[in-house]
């Protein structure tokens, strides 16, 4: 390590260059990695905070929770200690007297549902005319008389904390608004028929009934409801194969800057094995440098991507992980070493005459 940090010392443009190098690679790693977490809990996050273990859909809806129809009376047939009937429902908000609509999400669900968010400002629903909207719905405060869908109106009473699904702010009212505001006049009038698309449930059910008569159901836990989210996977998918290229463009760039150097310092180390010092010392310098070079890399990068998060707009899904940067800086250095490895079978073949320019 004294040799390799000499020499990064001695030539400070040189090895300045590779570690801006690093930087911009890093970062870009970091900001496609903040931008893959904020995308996932863009369309999840509300989910997620409803703290539920796993959740029960029709048989038939592949899995996706949007395109599951249950209704009220099939939680009767879910045996759970905690048990919350959800509907979905995507729309858009605008105020009264205003032409300006913003899209949201819309759960209906129970006022003495589990799932429902401690209160930020406000009161829970209590009527059907009464609704929740998340902090993230700009625009909107307690008392605002607003219309969602086909013109119904509705007054806002409680303010919940931010969060997302499906990239929108989320509202939350009872199962009578949710149905009338899916279907309007052709809403169930019995309370037992009307629509909801999934169960909620805080620990797996200990059974769940079923006869030729009854819609299938089907039961999944948190992880794969989220997995099966429409947009979900592809995007995640797609961001994190961006990343792992990125890690084999890390090893190239190290591999090829150090087996470059390593080229023109041929006749250096000849002298050096001349003086005695062995091949093993001439490698450890070599992968010294490739880990001083990526761990200043990193870690800058790392701490402009925090600053930069900073200033990007509230609307661009960005999500700082420092845990997860802290994984993928490990993993920048780690490759950088491995493409350190690659010069290092030049150093074994230097003969120390040869390489001064001996007979």
């Amino acid at each position: 390590m004294y040799l390799a940090w000499k020499e990064i010392r001695y030539s400070k443009l040189r090895y300045g260059l590779i570690i801006g190098i690093m930087t911009l690679v890093a970062y870009v790693v970091f900001m496609l990695s903040g931008l893959a977490a904020g995308l996932s809990a863009g369309h999840s996050q509300a989910i997620v905070d409803w703290q539920a273990s796993q959740f029960v859909l029709s048989e038939d809806s592949n899995k996706i929770a949007s395109a599951s129809q249950l209704k009220v009376k099939d939680i009767a047939r879910v045996d759970a200690h905690e048990k919350a009937g959800i509907g979905f429902y995507s729309s858009s908000i605008t105020k009264k007297g205003s032409s300006d609509k913003t899209n949201v999400s819309i759960f209906g669900t129970e006022k003495n549902s589990f799932i429902l968010p401690k209160l930020v400002s406000g009161r829970l629903y209590s009527k059907s005319n009464e609704i929740v909207v998340s902090e993230n719905l700009t625009g909107y405060k307690i008392g605002d008389k607003v219309e969602i869908g086909d013109d119904q109106s509705f007054t806002i009473v409680g303010i919940s904390p931010k969060t997302t699904y499906s990239m929108t702010a989320v509202i939350y009212l009872n199962l009578d608004a949710f149905a009338k505001l899916k279907y309007g006049e052709n809403a169930p009038s019995d309370e037992a028929d009307r629509p909801i698309n999934i169960i909620a449930l805080k620990k797996a059910a200990h059974k769940i009934s079923t006869s030729s008569t009854d819609t299938k159901l089907e039961e999944l836990s948190s992880k794969t409801l989220i997995e099966n989210l429409p947009g979900y996977t592809p995007e995640k998918l797609t961001l994190n194969a961006m990343i792992y290229f990125l890690f084999v463009v890390v090893t190239a760039i190290v591999g090829i800057f150090m087996y470059v150097m390593t080229l023109q310092k041929i006749s250096i180390f000849g002298v050096l094995k001349a003086q005695g010092i062995s091949s093993g010392t001439l490698m450890r310098s070599i992968l010294g440098q490739a880990l001083i070079v990526s761990a200043a890399g990193s870690i800058i990068a790392m701490l402009l991507s925090g600053l930069t998060s900073l200033v990007l707009p509230a609307a661009m899904p960005f999500s700082v992980q420092w845990p997860l940067w802290t994984v993928y800086a490990v993993v920048v250095v780690l490759v950088s070493m491995l493409g350190g490895v690659f010069s290092l079978h030049t150093i074994t073949k230097v003969d120390p005459v040869t390489a001064i320019g001996g007979e």
